[in-house]
């Protein structure tokens, strides 16, 4: 009996711009991975951190730029890696253009959901490191935990809870304070 393979599909960055309006995935070597509506736990925690790092940057007069998703990140030419993380921190401005980030951004924050659990502790790890992002915060709202990786540094993960004071490594005098993150 002859086999059949199973064709499948190749999906492009044109694939992902040809979704319904309000529909959100990413694309990851010609797979889609849809996502799912954020939690209100979730929007908390992405609003928290959004002013945290975008008031220290303003402080500081900093010229890095910080962006909540959705927020496109194009992490290899040929746009065959599109990304949404939940928080990107941007400090070459030559990386951003009308349609997002081309490149690594220099610090990614994932807020953990159950649906993005795979993606974000391990898939989304991979990517971020071979692409080059300097850090990387997996921020766990079920564990209370944040997972944080210096990998410009290529240091040891360290893990954090929800009560800690976090010194973020890509900046010299940030520190966020997770007891002020009100859920």
């Amino acid at each position: 009996m002859p086999s059949t393979a199973v064709e499948k599909k190749y999906y492009t960055i044109d694939d992902i711009y040809d979704l319904p309006e309000g529909s959100r995935a990413e694309l990851v070597d010609g797979q889609i991975y849809y996502m799912a509506p954020p939690s209100t736990i979730h929007q908390r925690i992405l609003s928290f951190l959004h002013l945290e790092i975008g008031q220290h940057i303003r402080t500081n007069h900093g010229t890095c730029e910080v962006f909540p998703a959705p927020f496109a990140v194009f992490l290899s030419e040929g746009d065959s890696k599109y990304l949404e993380p939940d928080l990107s921190v941007i400090c070459d401005q030559d990386k951003i253009d009308d349609r997002g980030c081309n490149g690594a951004p220099d610090w990614v924050m994932e807020i953990v959901s159950p649906s993005s659990r795979a993606m974000d502790y391990y898939t989304k790890l991979s990517l971020y490191r071979s692409a080059g992002v300097r850090e990387y915060w997996i921020v766990d709202p079920i564990k209370k935990t944040i997972l944080v990786y210096d990998m410009e540094h290529d240091a040891a993960p360290v893990i954090y809870s929800f009560f800690d004071k976090i010194k973020a490594n890509i900046y010299e005098n940030l520190e966020i304070d997770f007891s002020k993150l009100e859920l």
